[in-house]
């Protein structure tokens, strides 16, 4: 039987790079062998061999930022356009504008993984084209879902119930990377189990590690901080934190992409905090979650919507107060962040688990096909 042609649009790295990507990339792992995939990417040398059983089409970058990404949006929808498809699935509202582009092609299946314009990398400019492209996501006839319940609930005042809720996930595995991360350990003088680490794909004031900076000052916090993201967005944020906080014991490692180191160095790690203001649904924290390390979480709704006091501790989000409060409470027990541990693990498996969470979005492409 002839497979269902499916091309995937709005992704711009493969492989992954956290994020959007990743989600992506789990979804057509899981659905590469029922369905005749391409997928849409910027040009990368590791694309073509990075998965067995789909089609990689790749475009150079011709531009840096906002303006880069537009253009790459724009050549990706003249790709598609000349192609015989049955599904295209639309990830991202940075891509929406281009949704009504395809409604004479075939399926038109579009996600949405956040409210962007709410991230503070983007100007005046780019919010408004990505707060229409919201307005155009929620106005078009393309079947539509979205990975965070409560912007879904939000979504669906709007726009008469017709996004459907399908979350993140997770496939949790022992694929580790001991060696790299003990050299990791000693370049940087490290002691396993004895260091604060926080991770984000870009650094930005969002993800709130000048929060977690502030909190450690405040209970005048001597041990090591892993601070692990892409500082280059935003200057005047990282000469912030690096000037701010020079007394405190802070490592800059720059994005770790290699996702088995990270999730090892999480692993060792004493501690993940993760104080983003604002997520979708995220993978960061499933990805944290699964390495069995204490959590302490700002309490924003989509964090709980996911988790609940068992499985790790939340403070008040953007108050750094609370935050030292909450790692000063966990210096003092540790054993009861570590059940806490547990729970969240095993809530994960029977929630999250990215073969099942993959069913719904086959079960989706096939209605919209029947």
């Amino acid at each position: 039987m002839k497979k269902p042609k499916v091309i995937i649009f709005g992704v711009k790295y493969f492989p992954s790079k956290g994020g959007t990507s990743r989600v992506v990339e789990n979804i057509i792992h899981q659905l590469k062998d029922k369905y005749d995939i391409t997928l849409l990417c910027y040009k990368n040398k590791a694309a073509q061999n990075h998965m067995d059983g789909i089609k990689v089409v790749e475009f150079t970058s011709w531009f840096q930022g906002s303006l880069g990404a537009l253009f790459y949006f724009l050549r990706s929808a003249l790709y598609a356009l000349t192609q015989t498809f049955d599904i295209i699935h639309i990830h991202k509202i940075d891509a929406a504008f281009f949704i009504p582009w395809f409604y004479k092609k075939g399926v038109v299946i579009a996600t949405s993984h956040e409210s962007a314009y709410l991230r503070d990398k983007w100007g005046k400019l780019e919010k408004k084209y990505l707060m229409q492209a919201e307005k155009t996501f929620l106005n078009s006839k393309a079947v539509l879902t979205c990975i965070s319940n409560p912007l879904t609930q939000n979504y669906n005042q709007d726009a008469s119930n017709k996004v459907k809720y399908i979350p993140n996930g997770i496939t949790i595995n022992d694929q580790y990377k001991e060696k790299e991360a003990t050299d990791f350990l000693t370049q940087h003088q490290l002691d396993e189990g004895n260091y604060y680490f926080f991770a984000a794909r870009r650094i930005m004031k969002t993800k709130g590690a000048h929060t977690l900076l502030a909190a450690l000052d405040k209970i005048n916090y001597e041990g090591k901080i892993v601070i692990a993201g892409d500082l280059s967005h935003n200057k005047e944020y990282r000469h912030q934190l690096q000037e701010n906080y020079k007394h405190l014991n802070i490592i800059f490692p720059g994005y770790i992409s290699d996702l088995p180191l990270l999730l090892t160095l999480i692993k060792k790690a004493k501690l993940f905090v993760f104080p983003s203001e604002t997520e979708g649904m995220s993978i960061m924290l499933l990805e944290a979650v699964s390495t069995l390390t204490p959590i302490i979480a700002s309490d924003i709704k989509e964090n709980k919507e996911v988790f609940d006091d068992q499985h790790l501790t939340f403070f008040k989000s953007e108050d750094s107060n609370d935050l030292a409060s909450k790692i000063s409470w966990f210096e003092s027990n540790k054993e009861i962040a570590k059940r806490q541990a547990l729970e969240a693990v095993t809530h994960v498996k029977n929630n999250y688990s990215w073969s099942e969470i993959a069913k719904q979005y086959d079960g989706l492409y096939t209605k919209s096909l029947n």
